[in-house]
């Protein structure tokens, strides 16, 4: 079963729904919680860091069907640890405050940067560490799937940047409410359509390779990679299409709150 195309498309779109609805659940109990709960949730979700590295390591020379598709769930606990630490507050950035509204240009741009800047730089860390160790291994396919999210992260982070139609706020995290303030809500930039035909062409790439794969474990590591692709691709579009696509979680997570604060950021998000 490990060994079906079909069977990796569906599970990939399965752990993308259910990781994504875990992690908000989590962050957003937490902020229901007390002052420390989002430090508790990035405690106790180190053994999912750590079942992530021994992952890839057990992984490296096995280029069967099942040792990509533990490849595969050990980047994911990587990254899902790091998302999970992000959107507690633990890992963010230097700068906590909201944008000031007289900001433009580059010095908008190096503020809003550092609201993310030990984030990123955690992401640039793990991403070395798995090409020193992954490439040129027999299955590589953990740093492919890690490079896919972190392109796909940093282009969405970017567009919401430099503007699109369409921004939930909803989600936000209460350690993270002040990052609404640095997106911009309204007509796509030129960035936009860059980002998507980047992403089209790795798609495009992906599905190449699995066309001319002959190896069962490469067919499902193509796979995994041209749905996680595609998945990124979708979701960059639904910061342009008119599509409710938080319903996909809003069932996972309680009501969220209205504050004069959340108010004010959301006011400012569409402003700038």
């Amino acid at each position: 079963m490990l060994e079906t195309p079909w069977i990796a498309v569906l599970g990939a779109l399965f752990l993308w729904w259910f990781c994504t609805g875990i992690l908000l659940w989590r962050v957003h109990r937490a902020d229901r919680g007390g002052p420390d709960d989002h430090i508790y949730s990035a405690l106790l979700g180190l053994p999912l860091l750590a079942a992530g590295v021994l992952g890839v390591n057990a992984t490296l020379g096995d280029a069967s069907a099942q040792g990509v598709w533990l490849a595969f769930l050990s980047a994911l606990a990587l990254w899902g640890w790091i998302e999970l630490a992000f959107l507690s507050g633990v890992i963010t950035g230097p700068v906590r405050a909201p944008c000031p509204p007289e900001l433009r240009g580059s010095a908008r741009f190096w503020r809003a940067f550092g609201t993310i800047a030990w984030h990123e730089a955690v992401l640039v860390l793990t991403l070395a560490a798995l090409i020193a160790t992954a490439a040129g291994a027999a299955n590589a396919f953990a740093l492919w799937t890690f490079m896919v999210l972190f392109v796909a992260r940093i282009s969405a982070k970017l567009n919401l940047f430099f503007g699109v139609p369409r921004i939930n706020l909803d989600f936000l995290p209460s350690p993270l409410a002040h990052l609404a303030s640095y997106f911009r809500q309204g007509p796509v930039s030129g960035f936009f359509p860059f980002s998507v035909t980047l992403m089209a062409l790795a798609l495009g790439c992906f599905i190449e390779r699995l066309w001319s794969a002959e190896a069962a474990g490469a067919q499902i590591g193509f796979t995994l990679l041209a749905a996680l692709t595609a998945l990124a691709l979708l979701e960059h579009w639904f910061m342009v299409w008119r599509v409710r696509d938080d319903r996909l979680w809003r069932w996972l997570l309680p009501a969220p709150e209205t504050t004069p604060t959340t108010r004010r950021l959301r006011k400012d998000s569409h402003g700038l």
